[in-house]
């Protein structure tokens, strides 16, 4: 069992890990962010990537998400722990405070890469609750077993950036009861439960948006989140040994029944890029 943790290029530097190395993924879509950091700590394999690149150089509506969470799979990941910076819509979410997500609401444009379907072959699966359960409340356990104030539960407004808000848009996302807002997880989700890949979000709060009439700046947001780096590297540590390697959520049979295209007419590449994905299924 691989853990992987899509996040800041500094998470993989966790007291105690060994066996580091860098590996160079080929996938049938592309380049992924940047080369996967893989070490272990306490005997389990930990699988790390900057998700904007080393030195935060990919947009989030540029980011290649099929190349990452394929590569992922490749890897051997059965588990992703994405750790993301946010921006509070709830007055409860103070900056510095965690949140556990469990819902998306999707304001990106449909131009980023969603889906592993599509060039021959059709699949609909389940996404009612796009966040493993299991996952979610280790990750809530282990932040309160560092002692850092966190929140279990919480939608993510996944907007599409780069700008912030405008102060209306902010209001309307309180309006909607949401309660953070960032500009990455929900296609990382989405593609993760299509490969059968357990995925929970560790939302950082940096700042409260614009609705709290304070105009978000980049020099406040990337102070609160040097600040959380050390809490975020904590989190994964003690979260990485309560992790079970045995799976019995959903997540690791999302796709069992989800593939409705008939095995026969299913283009041989198709069969071929998707074949980690979908292979126990279309044989």
């Amino acid at each position: 069992m691989a853990i992987g943790v899509i996040g800041g290029s500094g998470l993989y530097q966790l007291e105690g890990m060994q066996n580091i190395k860098t590996k160079k993924v080929t996938t049938p879509f592309g380049k992924p962010s940047d080369d996967f950091v893989i070490g272990e700590l306490d005997g389990i394999e930990l699988v790390f990537l900057p998700r904007h690149g080393r030195g935060h150089r990919i947009l989030p509506s540029e980011l290649p998400f099929k190349a990452n969470i394929w590569a992922m799979k490749k890897l051997g990941v059965e588990r992703i722990i994405s750790v993301s910076a946010v921006g509070s819509l709830k007055k409860k979410i103070k900056p510095g405070h965690a949140v556990i997500v469990d819902q998306f609401i999707d304001r990106t444009r449909g131009v980023r890469d969603y889906t592993f379907f599509g060039s021959g072959i059709v699949a609909h699966v389940a996404f009612a609750d796009p966040t493993c359960h299991y996952l979610a409340k280790i990750l809530y356990n282990a932040t309160k077993k560092i002692g850092w104030k966190s929140h279990m539960g919480g939608t993510y407004v996944n907007m599409e950036g780069p700008l912030f808000s405008t102060r209306a848009e902010s209001h309307l996302y309180r309006s909607w009861g949401a309660d953070v807002i960032g500009m990455t997880n929900l296609q990382e989700a989405k593609l993760a439960r299509e490969a059968e890949i357990c995925y929970a979000t560790l939302a950082l709060s940096t700042d409260y948006d614009c609705w709290h009439e304070e105009d978000v700046t980049v020099e406040a947001v990337m102070q609160i989140m040097a600040s959380n780096v050390d809490k975020s590297k904590a989190v994964i540590a003690a979260a990485a040994p309560l992790i079970k390697k045995e799976r019995d959520c959903s997540c690791a049979t999302a796709l069992q029944y989800g593939i409705v295209t008939d095995k026969s007419v299913i283009p041989k590449k198709t069969k071929k890029d998707l074949d980690i994905i979908v292979g126990k299924y279309v044989r």
